[in-house]
């Protein structure tokens, strides 16, 4: 694939898809210590269930690609994001452009007061399947907000710990 070829693909995957989950939760550290450890890819392996993460290219920052793969039994997901923006310590934008999962996503950090952030993760996929896609992704969409939801309460709970 040429320069040309992949910034088409990555532009197109950038368009936001119809599958759309949300996650909020309110993190007791303040935004630049949340922002880091969201952004120290590798640890994400500590509060996504069943995954481990690594940078494959890149130092991690603005146009680093990033592997996430899931494995639960023999079944392995394996998602490719672009980083697209960094902005310390309020946004990660990041560009799913792996095979089957596309589309954009951003991590939000809010200083709420010194001690106390909100952290808004918000995912746009696009829906692989064709009309079975669409028609599965209401039965499927509660499944992912409650493990996004989850994955980000133990993020919190880590960060908050020091640990991350």
């Amino acid at each position: 694939m040429t320069g040309a070829d992949s910034a088409d693909e990555l532009r197109a995957a950038a368009q936001p898809g119809a599958g759309e989950v949300t996650a909020t939760v309110i993190v007791n550290a303040p935004a630049h210590r949340v922002f880091d450890a969201f952004t120290a890819w590798e640890r994400q392996s500590d509060w996504i269930p069943f995954t481990r993460v690594r940078v494959v290219e890149g130092d991690g920052g603005e146009g680093s690609l990033v592997e996430a793969v899931t494995t639960v039994g023999p079944a392995v997901l394996r998602d490719e994001m672009r980083v697209v923006r960094l902005d310390r310590p309020y946004e990660v934008r990041v560009v799913h452009c792996g095979k089957l999962l596309r589309g954009p996503g951003v991590l939000r950090c809010t200083q709420m007061d010194r001690d106390r952030t909100q952290v808004v993760w918000h995912e746009w996929f696009h829906l692989p399947g064709g009309i079975a896609g669409r028609v599965a992704w209401p039965v499927l969409w509660p499944g992912s907000k409650v493990s996004l939801t989850q994955a980000l309460k133990k993020f919190a709970r880590l960060v908050e710990a020091g640990e991350i």
